[in-house]
């Protein structure tokens, strides 16, 4: 890594098991902030009282952003390679808020607040409130702050999905994450006593010897969830058993039966499963603290028609396999993933974007327990696969990193403007994207789509917006004077809101009607006003294309764009006349199609019923 650049104004501040020596050309600041934990309980001893990470939740993140290529590294044999972050030469400054002891307000907007004043160019954050007012919410908070000084804060949608609503972090300045899987499999191969082989799923940590043993299926067994029936079965430590598909119901699923097979002590067990909970998650949804693999219905099948045709029933797992999946469409979008609208702030539709969230590979401290097998045996790492929005966030946080650096004069707006235009709505089946229970997505799961770091930068055109443009939208809020004076730091813009306006220059659309129990839904009009931005190499004619959502007629004037010179700013409006359903709500989406070029600018138009705003009745 070449010099420190001399404009960064950061320190590495010593604490517990960590001093300045230990910052370097890569991890150029570290500081952590407690004064709200201390003022809370002044007799409180903190642990860890230094910006050293206790569980694993911050390396994982900042190795996503920016971890620089790390080869031979796996998760106990699965997805091995190299590994490296989405901008592998940007730096690293941290700012921890969080500790053992606590987590304050107070220290998370003294810590956000203090790298933008240290110069950081991106703000990756992990981390959210739900159900308190936009004014009361220290991260919206911190965030305007930071987007007013140039930095762009990319944060997480939350892990409430897949109810609607559910979203955390919807702020308008705020680049909001959606989590989406990869296209990876990590696999237990099952091998049959007939030859067949299954790719099944497995994060079994370790190659367990699990050779041509005996496998028994017994209906009565099958449910897996009576320890005195299993427990009668005999040979236990020899035989491999196989679950039926149950499925989460009164408490009792996967987890349960692998808890279950692993009190009877049988070598391993088999799991007919179709629940999406089960392949994202290595946690308590799928433990596997045992050797164990996971296969669907169909297959299933075939595995308890050969042990029923079967004298003696054998099979083979094996570990620590990983296959990219070219037959099964990705990405999909996680269920865990929370939904919009923001109930913080309505007006905009959120998230803005989805990014891989889903059993991702990254860096964890090696000196904390990743995974256990049994019996309660810990066992460690340096590389972890993790699951959340905490990991997506990161992903968009590095591509906004790359693209400051190819575009230094781009604002935060424009840096999300040509994240957003650019993503991709389509899987790798070139259908539209869905959810993870094979459900339709919508821009209210994964925003404008899958982010596409090549495609992000040259955009063609960008929805900007300046920070006099955000000081107009919570003008419009109906704020009083206090409530205003948390975003802005000072009354002088709330005694001068000439121009309030709700109407941000944004690359997304969404209208709301109110829901109808008659069913009886009127014709609404909504318009829109925006502002594009050309930031390519010169001269160019855009026109446009619509993709109506149902019950929904949209205009757009002018249709056609014509930009003589870079940076020429070119606006429209858009019209849109709906009407509601009982559904819950429709897309639809504008393109701007470059005439004799390569770019096109997409913003997807949601139509869905009303929300009430968290603090609307304050």
């Amino acid at each position: 890594m070449p010099e420190i650049p001399k404009r960064w104004k950061g320190i590495c501040r010593p604490g517990t098991q960590f001093n300045t020596s230990m910052c370097n050309r890569k991890l150029i600041g570290a500081n952590y902030f407690n004064k709200g934990i201390l003022a809370n309980d002044p007799t409180v001893n903190i642990s860890m009282n230094s910006a050293r990470d206790t569980n694993g939740h911050g390396s994982h993140c900042a190795s996503i952003a920016a971890g620089n290529f790390a080869k031979g590294v796996s998760h106990f044999g699965y997805a091995a390679g190299t590994a490296r972050g989405v901008a592998p030469r940007a730096r690293l400054a941290m700012y921890k808020f969080s500790f053992a002891e606590g987590a304050f307000t107070s220290d998370l907007i003294a810590a956000m607040d203090q790298a933008v004043a240290d110069g950081v160019d991106m703000i990756s954050l992990s981390f959210g409130y739900r159900f308190i007012p936009l004014y009361e919410d220290t991260i919206s908070i911190a965030s305007f702050g930071a987007m007013m000084k140039g930095v762009l804060v990319s944060a997480s949608a939350g892990n409430r999905g897949p109810s609607w609503g559910t979203l955390g972090n919807g702020s308008p300045w705020i680049l909001c994450v959606a989590a989406g899987y990869t296209d990876r499999t990590f696999a237990g191969t099952l091998i049959l006593g007939n030859r067949l082989k299954i790719k099944g799923w497995s994060l079994f940590p370790a190659s367990a010897f699990v050779r041509d043993s005996p496998v028994i299926y017994n209906k009565t067994l099958a449910a897996c969830d009576s320890d005195e029936l299993l427990s009668q079965v005999p040979d236990r430590e020899r035989t491999i058993v196989i679950c039926d598909y149950n499925p989460d119901t009164n408490g009792f699923g996967f987890s349960s039966q692998f808890s279950s097979v692993i009190r009877a002590r049988f070598k391993a067990g088999i799991f007919i499963s179709e629940d999406p909970v089960v392949f994202r998650d290595r946690g308590d949804a799928a433990p596997f603290t045992h050797p164990g693999v996971v296969i669907n219905q169909k297959e299933g099948k075939q595995v308890i028609n050969y042990v029923k045709s079967s004298v003696s029933p054998t099979a083979t797992i094996m570990f620590q396999e990983t296959y990219v999946h070219g037959e099964r469409p990705s990405p999909v979008l996680a269920g865990f993933s929370s939904r919009g609208p923001s109930l913080s702030y309505a007006g905009i539709a959120k998230p803005d974007i989805m990014a891989p969230g889903v059993l991702i590979l990254a860096a964890v401290p090696p000196d904390l327990p990743a995974v256990i097998i049994e019996p309660e045996i810990q066992l460690t790492t340096d590389y972890e696969l993790k699951s959340g929005t905490s990991m997506a966030a990161p992903h968009a946080a590095g591509v906004a990193a790359m693209l400051k650096g190819a575009h230094p004069e781009w604002s935060p707006s424009a840096i999300r403007s040509a994240m957003m235009t650019t993503a991709n709505y389509l899987d790798s089946t070139q259908k539209p994207i869905r959810e993870d229970d094979n459900f339709l997505a919508t821009p209210l799961g994964i925003g404008s789509g899958h982010i596409d770091p090549n495609r992000a930068l040259d955009p063609g055109l960008v929805y900007d917006a300046t920070p006099q443009d955000y000081i107009n939208l919570l003008c419009s809020l109906n704020f009083t004077e206090e409530q205003f004076k948390t975003f802005a730091r000072s009354s002088a813009n709330y005694r001068n809101c000439s121009n309030p306006s709700a109407d941000l220059n944004y690359p997304s659309f969404i209208a709301f009607y109110s829901f109808n129990e008659e069913g009886n839904y009127t014709w609404l009009e909504q318009k829109f006003r925006r502002t594009l931005t050309n930031v390519g190499k010169g001269g160019t004619t855009y026109i446009v294309k619509i993709e109506n959502p149902r019950n929904s007629t949209v205009s757009v004037s002018p249709q056609t764009l014509v930009f003589k010179e870079k940076n020429e700013k070119q606006s429209y409006t858009l019209t849109i006349r709906y009407r509601g359903d009982d559904s819950g709500g429709h897309d639809g989406s504008i393109t701007w199609v470059e005439k004799n070029g390569n770019h096109s600018v997409r913003s997807p138009i949601v139509t869905t019923t009303t929300v009430e705003v968290w603090g609307a009745d304050d």
